[in-house]
């Protein structure tokens, strides 16, 4: 065993060794070492954080035809440093009439419900926090937080604006929670687990889920946009109906925190949606050095954060009836429709070697794809025959 192969059991025992030749018992030591491992962690994704900022400038600059930060460090990659000192420097202002207690806890909770979510992520092989078995369930409940934090932030702002926001805001994410729900079942059916490290596993040694189900893959994608409030899903965002939404009345790091928030959790879906459907840490060599297989999940989450920042500076928003219903009448059957269709098909050819079974659940993907359309074009089909009757 060295370090290349399995670097985090490697630092564990040495610093096992160092603390316990101290004299430190091994329980306390063992306990030190974890909470060293959950700083570390933090601090690694609040780095990362810092250097989405300057990414997502960059990218929307080039879709806007222009150059974005250039002049702070060599194609203006430290630019976002002096922006964290502007925030830290600004004026704390909490308004009159606030809740102080649940305002100023509301951005900690909005960044803390997105950092819980990595201690579920596995970056490689043998590099995670937990092997939650029902880790699933645990993204869905994590989620859930970042929800009580906007209505936190609206209602203790003591500003109508904001509670509008904040109303519009979690009737958004309560509604999209569903789909996302259902499409995280099917990996769940296709592994026959709800542990991430078992799904990455399951593809590792087989087929990427998204060849099994892309309709899954894209239906999670969606409601992951919509969970995350943005574009064409930013409600939080209407500044000509709310001004700013539901953190209107934040100023300085506490605003910065809201934003942190948010770019991180692009960034986390991006690693779910590289870990549910397109084989996680996987790739050539990634078993025999995990530190490679960190490489390829960052990679793939990167893509991920990339197709969701493509969308978010492409499609204009969605106005709010028609985003519900958009949910309601049309994601949230096609969800279920096609839960139950990858259910009884997988059942029907688990059986069956790979070359039978991955064309098979394509093929039922393409299938629910196709009614739908059929379903899609005879209504519209009726509403213009309605119309022009009229």
């Amino acid at each position: 065993m060295n370090f290349w192969t399995d670097p985090i059991h490697v630092i564990y025992q040495g610093l096992m060794q160092t603390f316990t030749g101290w004299g430190m018992a091994a329980e306390v030591a063992g306990i030190l070492i974890n909470l060293l491992g959950i700083v570390l962690m933090i601090t690694a994704i609040m780095v990362l954080d810092i250097f989405l900022v300057w990414i997502e400038r960059k990218v929307v600059a080039r879709f806007q035809d222009r150059l974005g930060p250039n002049r702070v460090g060599p194609w203006g990659i430290f630019q976002p440093f002096p922006d964290i000192i502007k925030l830290v420097l600004k004026e704390d202002i909490t308004p009159a009439g606030a809740d102080k207690w649940v305002f100023n806890l509301a951005p900690i909770l909005s960044l803390a419900s997105v950092i819980f979510l990595w201690a579920v992520v596995p970056l490689a092989s043998r590099i995670y926090g937990v092997d939650l078995n029902v880790a699933l369930l645990y993204l869905v409940a994590s989620g859930s937080i970042g929800t009580l934090s906007i209505i936190m932030a609206g209602w203790s702002s003591n500003n109508k604006y904001a509670l509008v926001g904040a109303y519009r805001m979690v009737a958004n994410m309560v509604s999209y929670e569903i789909p996302l729900a259902a499409s995280l079942l099917i990996p769940t059916i296709l592994s026959g687990s709800m542990s991430l490290t078992n799904i990455v596993n399951q593809q590792a040694h087989g087929v990427w889920f998204f060849f099994v189900s892309p309709l899954g893959a894209l239906l999670f994608l969606v409601a992951a946009i919509a969970e995350l409030g943005r574009s064409p899903f930013d409600l939080n965002e209407g500044e000509s109906e709310i001004v700013a939404g539901f953190h209107i009345e934040y100023t300085g790091m506490k605003f910065g925190l809201f934003y942190a928030g948010e770019l991180l959790h692009a960034f986390t879906f991006g690693g779910f949606v590289a870990a549910l459907f397109f084989g996680g840490w996987h790739g050539p060599w990634a078993e025999e050095y995990p530190l490679l297989g960190a490489f390829y999940f960052v990679a793939k989450a990167m893509l991920g954060y990339w197709i969701i920042m493509w969308i978010k500076y492409t499609v204009p928003r969605i106005r709010i009836d028609h985003m519900l219903a958009f949910n309601w009448k049309f994601l949230t059957p096609l969800a279920f429709a096609l839960l139950i269709v990858t259910a009884l098909t997988h059942r029907f050819l688990m059986d069956f070697p790979t070359w039978v079974y991955v064309p098979g659940m394509f093929l039922s993907n393409v299938l629910v794809a196709w009614a739908t359309l059929e379903i899609l074009r005879g209504n519209a089909r009726r509403e213009r025959l309605a119309a022009e009757a009229h």
